[in-house]
């Protein structure tokens, strides 16, 4: 007998899970079928920001306290200088360890119905549907939701970029005290550091770098900060990698196939946006899906990409050292910016008002620049010495 349905989700991560919740919501029978075994884990910095939490309740889901930490905003730190600010209105974000989070989804997923195949590779894909092995599974609709590497894309023939680029990362868990009730992002020569509680005696490290061979072992002696905090803490997960891509497709979807998630596009993993992006994605395809028009959804992805996008763009701006001490430097002559960016970063702050916003900063960061210029012009002449070539 021939099996059939109306949506056939490939891949079981949180975007096809994501995808598969909000499909269910609209009352659509889903299948999700992955190679893998639950949970699944993946290399992250593992902290949902308030705008993440908002998009996860809308697919029916909340972290237990028991499974997650809270923390109340985010810092960065480059050498001594440091800026930090609250999340606007009193929200929270919440460190939560992936397989965790699978695991609930899984569960939520389950509860609405959703049918899973674990350990069931999909083949390839077939006009009426799917190919599980020589197997036939028809279905009205095909998601591609198998990650950044997606076969489905490849296969569907959406693999045109308008922009393709990658970082590195590799994460670890310490078992630790949280030292702050901030996520850190903490910045050094040519890496970045994200620092997130995920329990109350553990946190998770994350290193992100454009250097594939860099590790973290090797990168911590460039952040001197944590050599106190670090000393007796004990590594509690093995170090994992993964790719961190910023990546632009011309369409993504074809015909009846369409993609969500990393498979999709993504931006950089220092906006911490990932899983947001990745469920706000999953709720407009069920509307589009309930709509039959998957034309608007190549027009709200691309809008919804935006702004995160937007965050990755200035945020990876500060990688270079001078620019980012001047801007380190206003943001700590005026805390009010930091904390605009913040809400702009989740959403609480309109384009017209970080607009504003960047104009504070740039007048800031050339009164840093105008420091400097006078502390070199007042440097006495006598005090440089010329090294002969």
């Amino acid at each position: 007998m021939q099996r059939a349905t109306d949506i056939f989700v490939i891949g079981g991560g949180p975007a096809g899970l994501a995808a598969a919740i909000a499909a269910r919501q609209r009352g659509f029978n889903v299948v999700v079928a992955d190679g893998s075994r639950p949970p699944i884990d993946k290399p992250c910095g593992e902290g949902l920001i308030p705008d993440s939490r908002a998009a996860l309740a809308q697919l029916g889901l909340s972290v237990p306290e028991k499974d997650c930490h809270p923390f109340r905003g985010i810092s960065f730190i480059s050498g001594r200088l440091r800026a930090g600010a609250n999340f606007p209105n009193g929200a929270a974000g919440i460190g939560v360890r992936r397989t965790v989070l699978h695991s609930l989804m899984i569960e939520r997923a389950q509860a609405l119905g959703v049918s899973l195949l674990w350990k069931t590779p999909v083949t390839g894909l077939n006009a009426d549907g799917v190919l599980l092995g020589k197997e036939l599974f028809r279905s009205r609709w095909v998601v591609g939701a198998d990650g950044g590497q997606s076969l489905v894309r490849r296969w569907s023939g959406l693999e045109s970029f308008r922009c393709d680029r990658n970082r590195f990362a590799f994460r670890r868990h310490y078992r630790v005290a949280p030292w702050s009730d901030h996520m850190e992002l903490h910045w050094g020569p040519k890496c970045q550091i994200y620092v997130t509680p995920v329990a109350a005696d553990e946190i998770c490290m994350a290193l992100v770098s454009r250097d594939p061979h860099l590790r973290l072992n090797a990168a911590l002696p460039s952040f001197p900060q944590f050599a106190s905090l670090l000393r007796h803490a004990v590594p509690s997960s093995a170090e994992r990698g993964a790719t961190s891509s910023t990546r632009r497709l011309r369409r993504v979807f074809q015909g009846r196939v369409v993609l969500v998630g990393d498979a999709s596009g993504s931006v950089d993993s220092i906006t911490g946006e990932g899983l947001c992006l990745t469920f706000r994605q999953a709720q407009v395809l069920a509307e589009c899906f309930a709509a039959g028009d998957l034309r608007r959804y190549q027009r709200e992805h691309t809008k919804l990409a935006r702004r995160p996008a937007m965050m990755a763009r200035l945020m990876l701006t500060l990688e270079k050292t001078s620019l980012r001490r001047h801007v380190m430097r206003a943001f700590d002559s005026d805390p009010r910016i930091f904390n605009r960016m913040l809400a702009m970063h989740v959403g609480a702050l309109s384009p017209f008002d970080f607009a504003a916003n960047a104009i504070c900063l740039g007048w800031s960061m050339l009164d840093s620049a105008f420091e400097d210029l006078a502390s070199v012009k007042d440097v006495p002449v006598s005090s440089v010495t010329i090294e002969p070539s």
